[in-house]
């Protein structure tokens, strides 16, 4: 078993490798994370679990415990707490995402678009590659993401998510609720995620709930 192997099982699942990490725990040698890849929404939405209740953690539910079963590996998942996984923890630990300038996490190449639908725990202590060594957030001069939320809920100074919330339920024909968060999309490294718009779409219908 190798990484490439890993990230190969993960691919023909819908699904995109984004970090690696040895953890302090003597029960893991590895714990590789995942985020939805560029085809996730399209096999979502051909999947058994599309036609019913929280289709996304369903389907990870299905996916990860498939894939844990194949690679000989152990499925973490950040939904069916409590208690959670640490997930933002795993996703610094893995020397791949920071805080951004709007405190979310930005990944070295998703971006603001990141999305960790699971984990896969191993045994074995697999060779990973070099990480980078800075945010991509340093190099940003222009800090697109600070001033993109079109009613400031969410800027270097915090998020303010019933004004957020309040933002998207009395303007349903917005360009968040139909593309994604503004903020999200500023963000040049989001590009990477190559995230169907759909997809958004239903993230935010689902945060905005029906209050």
């Amino acid at each position: 078993m190798n990484l490439a192997r890993i990230e190969q099982a993960a691919n023909d699942a819908g699904l995109a490798q984004v970090g690696a990490f040895h953890p302090d725990d003597p029960d893991i040698g590895t714990l590789v994370l995942f985020a939805p890849a560029a085809d996730f929404w399209a096999r979502l939405t051909d999947a058994p679990e599309y036609r019913g209740d929280d289709p996304v953690d369903r389907w990870s539910a299905r996916v990860f415990a498939m894939l844990a079963d194949q690679l000989d590996a152990r499925a973490i998942l950040p939904f069916g707490g409590p208690p959670y996984a640490p997930f933002l923890d795993y996703a610094k630990q893995s020397g791949r995402a920071w805080n951004s300038h709007v405190g979310m996490l930005i990944h070295d190449q998703f971006g603001l678009m990141i999305s960790y639908r699971g984990a896969l725990a191993f045994n074995e202590r697999f060779d990973l590659p070099a990480t980078p060594r800075q945010s991509p957030c340093e190099t940003c001069i222009p800090k697109p993401c600070a001033t993109a939320c079109p009613v400031h809920a969410l800027t270097p100074s915090g998020y303010d998510v019933p004004k957020c919330k309040e933002y998207l339920r009395s303007n349903p024909k917005n360009d968040c609720m139909s593309q994604g968060c503004a903020v999200r999309r500023a963000c040049p490294m989001s590009a990477g995620a190559k995230r169907d718009a759909a997809q958004s779409a239903h993230y935010m219908r689902v945060f905005r709930g029906n209050e």
